[in-house]
């Protein structure tokens, strides 16, 4: 099995509880709110089947749960399958840890990656992420996510295109 090592981790604290953090990474009811509409299918379980869908029932995201310990570590494999340039891809691994800090919940987003990822390809996440968290995090706290439009970078797009393997 190939060695994943971390290539964004992305740290935020929320006015919440872990249970509460946890039901909104986990639930579609709150994933449709702040992910930009995708709703999470998810098998609550080590090696349970895993999935982000766009609002047409299209897969966007497919994996495996590969960490499974409530509310403090949730880990999925990743590979996107939509758009389909996207799909050639090697999988990632995903993992959100949350931990009590004082009155808040620190949440830490780590994705992994098996092969040396080009910069151009990691901005994509770099600048999704940070969006997706924030926007969860402004849903816990004030009952609403922002709308936050984005685009994945341009070089980004053009790096996946150009990609050989």
């Amino acid at each position: 099995m190939p060695e994943f090592k971390p290539k964004t981790v992305y740290v935020t604290y929320i006015a919440s509880t872990p249970e509460k953090v946890w039901d909104a990474l986990t639930s579609s009811e709150f994933t449709r709110k702040y992910f930009w509409d995708r709703s999470i299918e998810l098998e609550r379980k080590l090696g349970g089947d895993f999935a982000l869908l766009l609002p047409d029932g299209t897969a966007n995201v497919r994996g495996k749960v590969i960490a499974w310990d409530p509310p403090h570590k949730f880990a999925v494999t990743w590979h996107v399958e939509w758009p389909a340039e996207f799909s050639k891809l090697p999988e990632c691994h995903v993992t959100y840890e949350l931990a009590r800090a004082g009155e808040a919940v620190r949440l830490t987003l780590t994705e992994s990656h098996s092969w040396d990822v080009p910069d151009a390809i990691l901005s994509g996440g770099r600048s999704g992420w940070p969006a997706i968290l924030s926007a969860l995090k402004s849903l816990l706290e004030t009952g609403k996510a922002p709308a936050i439009k984005m685009e994945p970078p341009v070089a980004m797009i053009e790096a996946i295109r150009n990609l050989k393997f």
